[in-house]
């Protein structure tokens, strides 16, 4: 009898060990020189993400309607959509996988990446964490291969495919090279603000003293000093108008924040008192300003302000003589220029300054324009076959490194990357990027499905945090924290 057992014994861990392999075979990525049906589908995969596939299919359809002119056009659609893939499958073949175009390359590439953690490295539990408040999300390529299926590992929830390249890529290598990845991160953690309104928040900015400040509707503006301490520093705007404030940025020294929204609204405060001081309808103009940026430190300011219209108007403050800006020397002094339109009037969706010479912005034309005279004249920079719509503009402080200059996202899940002479588009999410913020080496972007992703600047591989407010607005991140605001008073933070 027990021989008998041992014997069953055997056989069920034969089973088991055999039944342990087809799983690891059948999750193990085939190179491309396998030549084998699984081999095959590899190569399907990889080739529908390219251009090619795209041109091939589209031959297909236009010289398949002409077949009601003549037949043989059939033969000649079948011909325009087999050569490429039979052409492209030896080539895969002799390359050893490496499609060499498109996506697919990287696919392949990142899935020999998880088969060679998966043997060395021995499977690793994980626990499942709360995705409420506190949307964490945890581990990074190699360790998701090798963890159990849970809710947080088992895929990212954004594509990996680049957008359509804007045209002035050099080559399909570096398009395909600065593909994003989105994945998890387990040092991301962000938590919901105890906010004092629920009042649409629009704008957030953050000091490098850690001071925050954000604006919405009906003219609210919040301050925090620290993680979760808000308090109300304007109810209902400046002069009690109850105006909707778009906007609010920071001075380089964080000494002073400017804001600006509906019917000309502007507003200069010190952040030191949270005294305000009330510039609205700047040379009678009155508006509704949609952007505000500031650069340079407290005392020496530029001002650009955006509106509906595609105009610019530029001010500059400059300190009061006594040195001091309060009630007893009375405000500085303040000059607007004329205002300008760089574009072709169409509205101004993002503005931005690096310093207080250097600055861009972009309208809903999808044009981007650059001044390097503090807003006086700009020039344009681009972008000429962008498929979305863009929606903010951020550029790299001059201490910043320098592959990532100026960045420009758009309503359609894409972040434009300019490095002063090439525009690479990057895929962050399938829904539209809202706002985007850069502090020393970080980049953040924020969804209007309430998610925030996040990478280094000379990275393409972006950690995500999702379901942490219903929509967010704007992102901002400063050396203590980063601040995202959006619908319902929704203040979600992290700390460094």
């Amino acid at each position: 009898m027990a021989p008998q057992i041992e014997r069953e014994s055997a056989a069920n861990t034969d089973r088991s060990n055999q039944q342990t392999a087809n799983d690891m075979s059948a999750t193990e990525p085939h190179s491309g020189s396998e030549h084998d049906a699984d081999g095959f589908v590899d190569f399907v995969r990889a080739y529908t993400k390219t251009w090619v596939h795209a041109l091939a299919a589209a031959a297909l359809t236009a010289f398949g309607t002409l077949t009601v002119v003549n037949r043989w056009f059939a033969a000649l659609a079948l011909a325009a959509y087999l050569v490429p893939l039979v052409v492209l499958y030896a080539r895969w073949r002799r390359t050893g996988g490496e499609l060499g175009m498109g996506p697919g390359a990287a696919d392949q590439s990142a899935s020999r990446s998880v088969a060679q953690s998966m043997d060395d490295q021995q499977p690793q539990s994980q626990e499942d964490e709360p995705a409420a408040v506190s949307a964490s999300v945890n581990e990074n390529v190699s360790d998701a291969a090798t963890a159990p299926d849970t809710d947080e590992t088992a895929s990212d929830s954004t594509p990996h495919e680049p957008a359509v390249d804007a045209g002035t890529a050099p080559d399909e290598e570096q398009s395909t090279a600065d593909v994003p990845r989105s994945r998890p991160d387990r040092d991301v953690e962000w938590t919901t603000a105890d906010a004092p309104t629920e009042a649409p928040l629009s704008d957030v900015a953050i000091t490098d003293a850690g001071h925050s400040y954000a604006v919405g509707d009906g003219g609210v503006v919040l301050a925090s000093s620290n993680a979760g301490d808000w308090r109300t520093v304007l109810e209902d705007g400046p002069a009690a108008a109850g105006n909707d404030l778009a906007g609010v940025a920071a001075t380089d020294d964080g000494d002073a924040v400017w804001i600006a929204g509906d019917s000309g609204t502007v507003a200069r405060i010190d952040t030191a008192t949270d005294r305000h001081t009330d510039y609205t309808a700047p040379t009678g103009i009155t508006d509704n300003w949609l952007g505000i940026a500031v650069g340079g430190d407290a005392g020496t300011e530029t001002i650009l302000l955006s509106n509906g219209s595609g105009e610019l108007l530029c001010g500059r403050y400059r300190r009061d003589p006594t040195g001091t800006d309060n009630a007893t020397s009375g405000p500085g002094e303040l000059a607007w220029d004329e205002p300008l339109t760089p574009g072709s009037g169409s509205s101004l969706s993002g503005v931005d300054l690096a310093d207080d010479a250097m600055g861009y912005c972009c309208d809903t034309n999808n044009g981007v324009f650059e001044t390097t005279d503090g807003g006086t004249s700009f020039s344009r920079i681009g972008l000429d076959d962008a498929a979305g719509t863009f929606t903010d503009i951020v550029a790299a402080t001059p201490a910043s490194p320098s592959p990532v200059p100026v960045l420009v996202s758009a309503d359609d899940g894409v972040v434009h990357r300019y490095d002063g002479a090439t525009w690479t588009p990057e895929r962050v999410t399938d829904t539209a990027v809202t706002g985007l913020a850069v502090g020393g080496e970080r980049l953040l972007a924020c969804t209007d499905d309430g998610a925030v992703f996040e990478r280094q600047l000379n990275s393409t591989e972006f950690s995500s945090a999702t379901g942490i407010a219903d929509s967010l607005r704007a992102v901002a991140v400063g050396p203590p924290r980063a601040v995202a605001v959006g619908s319902d008073g929704a203040i979600v933070e992290r700390q460094h």
